[in-house]
């Protein structure tokens, strides 16, 4: 099993809160990826065992998601909303300027592991774009300034605090 024993008891509890076992994927899927940062291959094999599903289901799910990474991520997770209202709200001006200012283009993730920049579909905030979500933080109404001095304040908390494990 990938995970210890405490981790295990983690799972067994989100599942024991529903009716039907499989009804708890998203709740695991969760779990697994606040374990590990990520979604690996032997946590989407775990889950389907635990819920007595196939393992192309727990796939399917997990990619239809954007909250789900089936990779390691950065430690700031930039995902900036593309859909029609963030994009006629200037959505590509953004993402064009965080693309220049870190250096990667979106689907990437800095050397340093500070960042990753993902396009993501609709975030819910339609009348506040441009806007971004960070980790599990949104940022509305961009501009190249507010995405300035946002990527400073990430860089120096991230400094501060270190390496991610």
């Amino acid at each position: 099993m990938p995970f210890t024993s405490e981790q295990q008891t983690r799972f067994e509890k989100a599942v024991a809160k529903y009716p039907h076992k499989q009804a708890a994927l998203l709740t695991c899927l969760w779990i697994a990826q606040e374990i590990d940062g990520y979604i690996t291959t032997a946590a989407m094999e775990y889950i389907a065992q635990l819920l007595e599903i196939p393992p192309s289901h727990v796939i399917s799910v997990l990619t239809f998601y954007s909250m789900y990474q089936t990779e390691p991520i950065g430690k700031y997770h930039i995902q900036v909303c593309h859909t029609l209202s963030c994009a006629l709200a200037g959505a590509e001006k953004i993402i064009s300027h965080l693309e220049n200012r870190l250096g990667i283009e979106a689907g990437e993730t800095t050397e340093d592991q500070l960042f990753t920049l993902t396009r993501v579909e609709c975030l819910a905030s339609c009348g506040t774009g441009p806007m971004c979500q960070v980790n599990r933080s949104f940022h509305e109404n961009l501009t190249p300034e507010k995405i300035d001095a946002l990527l400073d304040t990430l860089k120096k908390e991230g400094a501060a605090h270190g390496p991610q494990s």
